[in-house]
């Protein structure tokens, strides 16, 4: 008898929602990630949960109706980690006209049907706040609703619900070999150690690492694949408001600036074909340059590629049929036969759509096991056992339990654990009862619990990922905190 029914390569937000959901389904899961959870493309989306407008303008109206579906989906069971936010896209003469604009929001929100969020709007920026950061003469924006998330702590979430489900969840572990038979038998080099570990299934879910894991590792090569970059940009911030705004480029591309960690600015995104390796990558110039000068088109405060503060950036795995563009869509490929053990391959796709993605996948193993019926739509991620519009109310909630937390401190922890912060905070009276502190939000407890409980092994770990503190850490906080990480039991 094989060790487990389901192993998986690749800790990013396809892989974790695959073990999810088979978890919950009640097969016997492990999950192989030779790095850290998430610290590949799942940390560099452009952060959102939506129906995406430019899909909508190529006349998707499935695609687009299926990914509105799906944010309502994350609302209901994520809603610390899914936010709604207005999206305003102000009105530019050398681009596309009000009137198409106005249409095709109307038909968007058209498509969501009843989700709840407040319908698309036409703005005068001249009298409204949304145009104090704006140059003259914008007039007129139009209003809408989509979603935020925050990528990387939805990869977390996944994988804490699987491990709450049973999954076997090992980081830092690669799988150099992989034999297949009736079974799979892996050779895993777990942080330095030897295994050979025997599975019923294989989920190849390595992310930008897909192609060569299937020629390296499994050696059966995946044919009509590239690699796509994507790239964004922090800067300080430059407006006031909460809400993201879309901007129309001279290029018809819809570039995206949005409230960052408070006191930033996150601009994106550049996507363009990749080669090289993709544990090593970074932006061009160049494409801190376009973002640069795309946001200058717009902003009334100037931006040089000097302001910038971080770039952001990852590579995935995208089908590229001969002779045509890089497809960023999401692919899915399923491998059997007689006396060959099941062999899913699964790459690329939207935030929004990985639950779905994940789901689909499970169930192409339904004709091998026993398993109980698809189950992720209707059940909360860790701590998102509320109703989103009871977000502030878990703030509130926050700091009359804890007393001494500011309101930002409160909102950053509860965006991150939602109503599991008592697993981090525990019966603290004051902040000193946390331990030590790096920075001035960071604390000896909140980092105790991230290695104990979600996988963190590295300060970046935690900076980068589990949050982004790194952003205003100074410079002796993050010795301290190597410190105090390397001598943690």
């Amino acid at each position: 008898m094989a060790d487990y029914d389901l192993a998986i390569i690749g800790g990013g937000l396809n892989g974790v929602s695959i073990a999810r959901d088979a978890a919950g389904r009640g097969l016997r899961v492990i999950l192989l990630e030779q790095g850290d959870l998430g610290a590949a493309a799942s940390s560099a989306t452009p952060r959102m949960v939506n129906g995406d407008l430019g899909v909508l303008e190529r006349r998707a109206f499935w695609r687009v109706r299926a990914a509105l579906a799906e944010r309502g989906v994350w609302m209901r069971i994520a809603p610390h980690l899914v936010r709604p936010v207005r999206f305003v896209i102000p009105a530019h003469s050398d681009e596309r006209p009000p009137w198409l604009l106005r249409l095709g929001l109307l038909v968007y929100d058209r498509l969501a049907s009843h989700g709840g969020l407040p319908g698309a709007a036409t703005i005068d920026v001249t009298h409204h706040p949304v145009g104090n950061a704006l140059q003259r003469p914008f007039g007129t924006a139009f209003e809408y609703s989509d979603c935020m998330v925050d990528d990387s702590r939805l990869v977390i979430a996944n994988a804490l619900d699987a491990a709450e489900r049973g999954a076997d969840i090992r980081t830092g572990a690669r799988c150099v070999r992989a034999d297949r038979l009736d079974s799979w038998r892996l050779v895993v080099i777990d942080r330095g150690h030897r295994q050979v570990i025997t599975a019923r299934a294989l989920a190849n879910a390595s992310g930008a690492w897909t192609a060569s894991v299937a020629e390296t590792v499994l050696r059966l090569p995946l044919p009509h694949t590239g690699v796509i970059k994507i790239g964004q940009i922090i800067v300080r911030r430059l407006f006031d408001t909460d809400n993201v705004y879309v901007f129309q480029n001279s290029d018809r591309r819809l570039i995206f600036a949005s409230p960052y960690q408070r006191d930033f600015t996150l601009i994106g995104t550049v996507a363009k074909p990749f080669k090289g390796d993709p544990a090593v990558v970074s932006m061009a110039a160049d494409d801190v340059a376009y973002l640069c000068d795309a946001a200058n088109r717009y902003f009334r405060e100037h931006l040089d590629p000097s302001d910038v503060i971080r770039t952001v950036s990852g590579v995935n795995t995208v089908i590229a049929p001969a002779g045509k563009r890089l497809a960023r869509d999401g692919a899915m490929a399923f491998d059997t036969g007689r006396g060959k053990a099941p062999l899913l391959t699964i790459f690329g796709g939207e935030v929004t759509t990985s639950r779905r993605r994940a789901e689909r996948a499970v169930s192409r193993l339904t004709p091998f096991y026993p398993m109980s019926p698809r189950w992720t739509a209707n059940a909360p991620l860790p701590g998102g056992d509320f109703a989103w519009a009871r977000f502030d109310a878990q703030v509130d909630r926050a700091r009359e339990r804890w007393r001494f937390l500011t309101e930002d401190q409160a909102r950053r922890l509860v965006e991150a654990y939602g109503s599991r912060l008592e697993a981090v905070l525990g019966d603290a009276k004051e902040k000193a009862d946390l331990g030590p502190a790096f920075g001035p939000e960071l604390t000896g407890a909140e980092v105790r619990y991230l290695m104990a409980r979600e996988w963190a092994r590295f300060p970046d770990d935690i900076l980068w990922r589990r949050s982004k503190l790194g952003l205003t850490m100074p410079p002796a906080d993050r010795e301290a905190l190597t410190a105090f990480m390397a001598s943690a039991p």
